[in-house]
């Protein structure tokens, strides 16, 4: 994070800034991203511990020295005397997490010099601060540096040059793939999915079960991959993490239609484009309908671009299909707490009965999707091309974007589902 934040300031960057201070022992207050007093005492706090010169402005020196608080873990050069237990007992982590991160050492043979990683004591995916792309690349290089049997990488990247990026787990032969937030202001569906993630990193280290699922066996018969942010400009935008000049003409697109609120209501790339409309499954059927409504010009919502595909968030996840060619897919988007399964009369076999199974262990519904929302969508185009099973789950319920205290409710209700997912395909 190159942003400097100083008292004023506020949105998901601040809330980060406090997410790190806090881990870092410090008091700035609420996590509730607004830069006040106490905010700023603590980064003075944190500064003078750091060597740093203590004027409560973070900038780039206190974001270095605030690193490890934000991804997890710390880089530390072997030294003389120094073993697993005692490097465990200095930074109050565990001798199990320091060997999971660094399986090619022996631990009675450290060599002098070596980089090692060590995670430090907390869990790396947040759940109680408003998400930024910036976040969710810290998650990702933490996971990956704590779980190195994590493969992470980039798909693409968005209009803003943000990475996509995915998360790959498992050495199975079936492969299925998970999506979250292709809509700006759905972006919880994206800690659900680094969450989930994290949680199967943790089982594989230590052989323990989720929900009754031995996850090292089923990690052997599948393999996972994950997007947790498609539009991670759009997230920006609406938590309040993106730069004034392109938040400004985020605004200008957004008069194009005064009644939908701004930035809350924001669901669409930095450019106005849907990219869940933008699949080539009956495109120009959702432009008649979205026409009709009004949506004839990039805005916050329901725009389907002047093409499929045009956009270069859609476009990727696109190519990265085609690439992996799933055998099933989920897509997260909010709310409803309903699941579609269906693409214009396509009956996949099996996908009837999955959906009932996932309606099971979640309490949500099974539904058709409605016509006027049932084209150019993720889940359409794969099941249409692929003939495979593909599901759009709307989490949770109210009005976007959905307030995290509803997380703890969303997690219990979709795990059965991210497990149910991948047992499906054995």
């Amino acid at each position: 994070m190159t942003q400097i934040l100083k008292q004023g300031d506020r949105g998901a960057l601040v809330a980060l800034l406090q997410l790190g201070l806090t881990r870092a022992g410090q008091t700035p207050g609420a996590l509730d991203g607004i830069f006040g007093a106490q905010t700023a005492a603590a980064v003075r706090a944190f500064q003078a511990a750091s060597g740093l010169t203590p004027d409560g402005i973070a900038g780039t020196r206190t974001h270095r020295a605030l690193l490890p608080y934000y991804t997890g873990f710390v880089t530390r050069t072997i030294r003389a005397g120094d073993t697993f237990s005692a490097l465990a007992r200095q930074y109050g982590t565990s001798v199990d997490a320091i060997a999971l991160a660094n399986p090619y050492l022996d631990p009675e043979r450290l060599p002098l010099g070596r980089a090692l990683t060590i995670p430090l004591p907390f869990s790396v995916t947040p759940a109680d601060i408003p998400y930024s792309s910036a976040l969710i690349g810290y998650i990702v290089r933490g996971l990956a540096a704590r779980y190195p049997m994590l493969a992470v990488g980039e798909f693409g990247r968005s209009v803003l040059g943000r990475p996509l990026w995915y998360l790959t787990l498992g050495s199975g032969p079936k492969l299925v793939f998970y999506n979250a937030a292709h809509h700006a202001n759905e972006w919880i569906t994206t800690p659900l999915l680094l969450t989930f993630c994290e949680q199967l990193c943790a089982r594989l280290g230590d052989g323990g079960d989720l929900e009754g699922q031995n996850i090292r066996d089923l990690l052997t018969k599948v393999t996972l991959v994950l997007a947790p942010a498609v539009d991670p400009d759009g997230i920006d935008l609406v938590t309040g993490a993106l730069d004034a000049e392109n938040t400004a003409a985020a605004r200008t697109l957004a008069a194009n239609y005064p009644d939908i609120s701004f930035p809350a209501g924001w669901k669409a790339n930095i450019r106005g484009i849907d990219l869940n409309l933008q699949y080539p499954a009956g495109w120009s059927i959702a432009r008649e309908i979205k026409f009709a409504a009004g949506y004839t010009r990039p805005g916050p919502r329901d725009y389907v671009g002047p093409a499929p595909l045009a956009a270069p968030e859609s476009l990727a996840m696109y190519g990265f299909t085609r690439a992996l060619d799933p055998l099933l897919t989920l897509s997260y988007h909010t709310q409803g707490r309903v699941i579609y399964w269906q693409y214009d009369g396509c009956d996949v076999p099996g996908s009837a009965a999955i959906a009932q199974q996932f309606a099971a262990v979640s309490g949500y519904d099974v539904a058709a999707t409605p016509y006027a929302a049932g084209h150019a969508g993720y889940k359409d185009w794969f099941i249409q091309d692929y003939r495979r099973p593909g599901f759009t789950i709307e989490a949770g319920s109210g009005e976007n974007p959905l307030p995290l205290r509803q997380f703890p409710d969303i997690w219990s209700d979709n795990l059965g589902i991210l497990l149910g997912g991948m047992t499906a395909v054995l």
